[in-house]
């Protein structure tokens, strides 16, 4: 298949390319800001493919609530624009990359952004037929050095140099339910060759505690790094589990758990502090 993607510079978007490459898709190209190149160029930009991957985002919850301006221009007009493209050009199928967070009783406009995100993709498939798959990942994270510097990240690395590991809001029930990454691209493809117009929910199974895991990295890289408990964050979930039956209905089986992820994320981490 000819496959165009935007943000494949990214953890989910890099891992992704490889594989579909690896398969013997062809990439006619890809929009991503870290090469300087912006999605709303694609509204009219003309270019044939089978399928448009949607990856690029901003995806950082915090930066969101204190300047909503950024998810608007980012996740809502982004989000446009590339439906745009495949009207335009013809192009019939859409991977829309949602987020988990859309299932949380917390509401907050990174969350309204990916909502709007996924209703704009059904609005084009009865509007333009235009086919989408609706993937909502859960802390993804794997061996890639993050620009983004989200959790799992910010935590190998703070342990590696020895700097606080800082978890906001109660260290008793605060839990988050981690995806490795080459899992997650499992499910992906999986999901691309069965039935379109869903939505598939996309983690490890593994609901973790966050002081767990932030005490299992400072005994894996002997660090002398201190928890530090902070005050939960604005509209924040402290309880995240996913139901992935649907994904696990056709055929999506995790095979990384969670500490076998972490201790290859600080392998790969080492080699690069």
């Amino acid at each position: 298949m000819d496959i165009i993607i935007t943000g494949h510079k990214g953890l989910i978007g890099s891992f992704l390319k490889r594989r579909l490459e690896k398969e013997g898709h062809k990439i006619i190209f890809g929009i991503d800001l870290r090469e300087g190149k912006n999605i709303y160029e694609m509204k009219n930009l003309k270019s044939k493919a089978d399928i448009v991957i949607h990856a690029a985002a901003h995806c950082k919850i915090n930066q969101a609530i204190e300047n909503p301006e950024i998810v608007y221009e980012n996740d809502v007009y982004g989000t446009f624009c590339v439906l745009e493209f495949c009207r335009k050009n013809n192009i019939k199928k859409i991977v829309f990359f949602s987020s988990s967070r859309v299932l949380n009783k917390e509401k907050n406009p990174y969350t309204a952004a990916k909502i709007f995100g996924e209703e704009l993709c059904r609005a084009y498939k009865d509007c333009y037929g235009i086919n989408y798959l609706i993937i909502r990942p859960s802390t993804v994270y794997g061996t890639f050095w993050d620009q983004t510097k989200r959790l799992m990240h910010n935590f190998i690395v703070n342990a590696l140099e020895d700097k606080d590991l800082e978890i906001y809001g109660n260290p008793k029930i605060k839990t988050l339910d981690f995806t490795y990454v080459d899992d997650f691209v499992d499910a992906v493809i999986l999901a691309m060759k069965k039935e379109w117009n869903k939505e598939y929910n996309i983690s490890g199974g593994e609901e973790f505690l966050v002081y767990d895991l932030a005490k299992f990295i400072i005994e894996e890289t002997n660090s002398k790094s201190k928890i530090v408990v902070k005050k939960e964050e604005i509209a924040q979930p402290q309880k995240v589990k996913l139901d992935i039956s649907a994904i696990k209905n056709i055929g999506y089986f995790p095979k990384v758990n969670l500490r076998e992820g972490v201790k290859k994320c600080i392998d790969f981490y080492k080699k690069r502090i």
